[in-house]
């Protein structure tokens, strides 16, 4: 790759401009044209997917002229999301269709990046966050692991509304050691005071400083670097929507200062002796388990787990009141599809805290999030269907004291 390009002016584009470079440019094609869409108004978000579009894998290999360059090889794997987004004009700050944007001049329009990183693209996809199976997130993981093996780190960019089970999902299942930072942003790049420019940027340079290698994998949105783990959105609109409760951010990005003030566990160990369990080439997309949750809320009744358990789900996490508390009702569903092989997680709904305990058929959540906890659990089942093994990953994955 050049380290020098041709930039163009990114801060407000015209909607014609942009909507020919869509449909020229495009290195998946028709990609803006058949990816699920996400359009965002003042009504909120609404998803289509009347097919599920292919996946792009194929790992573009490293140019010559980076392998020669010292400057670190970043690929950057587009999924679309808002960062991605095609806005109504230049000061529709909510109305806007996700995933229209192509990361490869997205990357392209960057001023200054032949400062910080050799880089590389390429568009696994180009969809609202929300429009991702599990299987699709099964390709993905698989997809950064074997672009870790050519590259220095990877930059993922996704849509922010489930950007917090993307990342914990790839922070349990990627096996290499080397950075992995997923991005975003909160309003679209094609209007005025976007995030997405500086945020892509900061992350691709997070990303090639090394400076977060054996975290797994991080967030970079705001200028604030989060571990996966833990990490949830917490404003619907808000740039500075993303936070971890009780434990904060681990640093951040100020122009040429990353700071980090604290670690995760699996960065204080040995290289390459805190790989996660779910190590996904030993498992097919159909082995990952059915997983549900259920809200608990004043007189809730215990047809959501009846129906999840008639459906199938192998595992539930209950959203629960105060320190994870369920209704009666809910309860005594509970224990009847314990009876049938069915394992539970409790959490919180309160946003923050540890839940504790547990008992028969039932795995305490600590303090993850119930989307979060919902991914572990996936995962649990997907390679075990033994409680006890399961509950012993919550333990350490699901609970990594330092």
């Amino acid at each position: 790759m050049s380290k020098t390009s041709n930039l163009r002016p990114w801060a407000v584009w015209s909607t014609a401009a942009l909507t020919a470079l869509t449909i020229s440019l495009s290195p998946i094609g028709t990609y803006a044209a058949h990816a699920a869409t996400e359009v965002k108004g003042t009504t909120g978000a609404v998803q289509t997917a009347p097919t599920t579009p292919a996946r792009n894998t194929s790992i573009p290999a490293v140019p010559d002229s980076s392998k020669q360059s010292a400057l670190p090889n970043v690929l950057v794997i587009g999924t679309g999301g808002t960062i991605a987004g095609q806005s109504e004009d230049a000061t529709s700050f909510q109305n806007y269709k996700a995933g229209t944007l192509p990361i490869g001049e997205m990357v392209d329009a960057l001023p200054d990046k032949q400062k910080i990183a050799d880089v590389s693209t390429l568009q696994f996809g180009n969809s609202g966050s929300g429009s991702y199976s599990m299987a699709d997130l099964y390709d993905l993981s698989q997809t950064v692991d074997k672009a870790l093996a050519l590259y220095d780190s990877v930059v993922v960019t996704t849509g922010t509304d489930t950007m917090e089970e993307i990342a914990y999902f790839l922070d349990m299942t990627v096996q290499s050691d080397k950075p992995v930072v997923i991005t975003g942003s909160m309003r679209p790049w094609t209007v005025i005071g976007s995030d997405a420019q500086a945020n892509l940027y900061n992350a691709i340079k997070l990303a090639g400083s090394g400076r977060t290698t054996s975290f797994g994998t991080v967030l970079m949105l705001n200028d604030t670097i989060q571990l996966a783990r833990g990490v949830s959105k917490t404003n619907d609109y808000r740039t500075d929507t993303f936070e971890t409760p009780m434990l904060g951010a681990v640093g951040y990005i100020d122009e040429e200062n990353i700071r980090i003030y604290r670690a995760p566990a699996r960065a204080l160990k040995p290289e390459g002796t805190a790989k996660p369990v779910f190590d996904l080439s030993k498992i097919t997309k159909a082995d990952l388990a059915k997983v549900e949750i259920a809200i608990s809320y004043q007189e809730a009744g215990g047809g959501a787990i009846e129906g999840f358990v008639s459906n199938g789900a192998q595992g539930i996490v209950t959203s629960g009141t105060g320190a994870g508390g369920i209704s009666r009702a809910m309860g005594q569903a509970r224990t009847k599809a314990i009876e049938e092989g069915v394992i539970f997680v409790t959490t919180t709904r309160t946003g923050s805290g540890s839940v504790y305990g547990g008992g028969k058929g039932i795995i305490a959540g600590d303090n993850l999030s119930p989307q979060q906890a919902r991914v572990l659990l996936m995962l649990g089942l997907s390679f075990s269907d033994d409680f006890d093994t399961i509950k012993k990953w919550f333990e350490t994955y699901g609970t990594p004291e330092v």
